[in-house]
């Protein structure tokens, strides 16, 4: 029997690209047997190549050293790569693509709607929904239409803003200070501040602004962050609830990837009326936002109340992330995610 062709797809445009780097090893390290896997990289600058090395080298980033200039190309009759070889231009046929991309120009839609245009399966939620969550704005417009409780919020254009001061003062009487200041299209805790006062509130959006030309500004939740890890499409498969125990004010990059101060707590430390309502919105919030195959959907725990915070719809697959941690508490190994996800997509 011919194997399933699966086309890892790493790398990217975007501030994500080493993330996406050490997701792409983790993942290929437990590739399932059964598929046939070929890998391509997207350079930071854009460019498309087929790699053909070592795990290693991939992660530590010294994979274009080893690569050959490819493209996917949109026509459905190639339905693949073209790849500009040695010895000429061939098409390799896949039969899905799987996107370890992280953040803008990954995760945002763009790549999904080039699958679309090609005809070819691809992992993860599709071109609508990988955009409208992307954009953390157009995430809460609809979760708030189904009646999903969050923090208040507004959201803040670069080309908008006459003054700091002004502007200031309307989220301090509007949200309450302290808040919290983010891109709006953005992952990792790139861009991410917590505002206690006029100074830092300067700070926090000019460093949002490096990320994104819009601002998220929210309400800060005095509590603490769990999050969901969802799997499926038809039928539903929720991870065990985890739990983000804080050594510092914010969950950055750092901490998330490396856990200096921070710890993850699966399953987490909450009740069971907790546990049903954090289960109860990532079915609302998966739904609504047209999710497939996967995703991860975080929260705010405060007091006795639940608070969505926001959806990734490419959670990290490193070793120490959250999403393939939460499912291997309820029996999922990291072969079988991957298995699972590819087969649905193709499916």
């Amino acid at each position: 029997m011919k194997k399933l062709k699966v086309a890892i797809l790493f790398g990217g445009k975007s501030s994500e690209y080493g993330v996406s780097l050490h997701s792409t090893a983790s993942v290929l390290y437990n590739m399932p047997e059964e598929f046939d896997v070929v890998t391509y990289g997207i350079s930071k600058d854009g460019n498309w190549f087929k790699y053909t090395g070592s795990i290693e080298d991939l992660e530590n980033d010294k994979w274009q050293e080893q690569a050959t200039r490819a493209v996917l190309s949109c026509d459905p009759k190639d339905h693949g790569f073209i790849v500009f070889g040695e010895n000429g231009v061939y098409v390799e046929e896949v039969d899905v693509v799987f996107p370890v991309m992280h953040g803008p120009n990954g995760e945002d839609g763009t790549i999904q709607s080039v699958c679309e245009l090609a005809g070819i399966p691809c992992v993860g939620p599709g071109r609508l929904s990988s955009s409208m969550s992307m954009d953390k704005e157009y995430t809460h417009i609809v979760c708030e239409h189904f009646n999903v409780p969050m923090a208040k919020w507004m959201s803040v254009r670069k080309h908008d803003v006459k003054d700091y001061e002004s502007l200031y003062e309307t989220v301090k009487n509007t949200l309450g200070i302290p808040c919290i200041v983010k891109p709006a299209n953005a992952g990792s805790s790139f861009g991410v501040n917590k505002v206690k006062d006029y100074e830092s509130f300067v700070r926090g959006m000019n460093d949002a602004f490096l990320y994104d030309s819009k601002v998220l500004v929210e309400e800060f939740i005095t509590g603490f962050e769990v999050g969901c890890a969802v799997l499926g499409n038809e039928e539903l498969t929720l991870g065990e609830v985890d739990e983000i125990e804080m050594g510092t004010e914010i969950f950055d990059f750092a901490e998330k990837y490396n856990h200096v101060t921070s710890k993850i707590h699966v399953p987490a430390r909450i009740s069971k009326e907790i546990k049903e309502q954090v289960y109860a919105y990532a079915k609302v919030v998966y739904r609504a936002m047209e999710c497939k195959e996967l995703s991860r959907i975080d929260f705010f725990v405060s007091g006795d109340k639940v608070y969505f915070n926001e959806l990734n719809t490419i959670p990290g697959f490193t070793s120490a992330s959250r999403y393939p941690s939460m499912l291997k508490e309820i029996g999922y190994s990291f072969t079988e995610i991957i298995r699972s996800v590819i087969t649905l997509a193709v499916k």
